[in-house]
């Protein structure tokens, strides 16, 4: 379904969550106002923010007056109301789209919530959640375990996750990927070299300068 002239707010920046919602509304062409509010800078605990999102989360997707977090769904629901046949971000063959879920739920789960976020509260947060050095030791080694599926399908000699076009399964990896490499996680080759092929998309380096937190007197801006 197509609809005429979203009014779309997104809310959020600096981190791999936003820079997926970000990166889809530029693979989308479409346009947006960016509240480019951080996390753990009060900004989240406001009155006006939690009325958007009680749970005090960033991303966030204001459509009109329909409210949608958390960067998987954002870029499904950016995908099926304003996609088109030649930039969809979902698959339409249902089995396909059976493989983008697994896909997404893995990366979701298994490499970011299970393995990078373990290693961000402890180590970049230890002074939130405390410093657990074996913890953020045991992590790497599971996203290692876990990437092993990756380097398998990679070595398939596949473009892209799924079926023979990009999909958002691609944009969760990419993310997980780059986050890995700046943690210091070894990262075989053939993921590198993806990762490095799909972040020459031009949305993707649209959203990384958009994910940029702005100076402060700045709140608002109009894409």
């Amino acid at each position: 379904m197509a609809l005429d002239r979203p009014q779309l707010t997104l809310w959020g920046v600096s981190t791999s969550r936003t820079l997926r919602a970000l990166w889809a509304l530029h693979e989308l062409g479409l346009d947006y106002v960016l509240r480019p509010i951080q996390p753990r800078t009060g900004e989240t605990q406001t009155a006006e923010f939690g009325r958007i999102n009680p749970r005090r989360k960033i991303p966030v997707l204001q459509d009109g007056d329909f409210t949608i977090a958390e960067s998987p769904a954002i870029i499904a629901y950016l995908s099926e109301t304003y996609g088109t046949a030649d930039n969809a971000l979902i698959p339409r063959d249902a089995r396909q789209r059976a493989q983008w879920l697994e896909w997404c739920f893995h990366i979701a789960m298994e490499l970011d919530a299970t393995s990078l976020y373990v290693m961000r509260r402890h180590r970049d947060l230890k002074h939130i959640y405390g410093e657990a050095p074996m913890a953020v030791d045991s992590a790497a080694t599971y996203f290692g375990n876990q990437l092993h599926h990756v380097v398998q399908a990679l070595g398939e000699g596949r473009s892209f996750l799924v079926g023979e076009r990009f999909s958002s399964a691609d944009m969760l990896l990419t993310t997980c990927l780059v986050w890995a490499v700046n943690y210091g996680v070894p990262v075989p080759a053939i993921c590198t070299d993806y990762a490095a092929r799909i972040a020459r998309r031009p949305a993707y380096q649209a959203a990384l300068r958009a994910n940029i937190p702005p100076p402060p007197a700045a709140k608002e801006s109009p894409r």
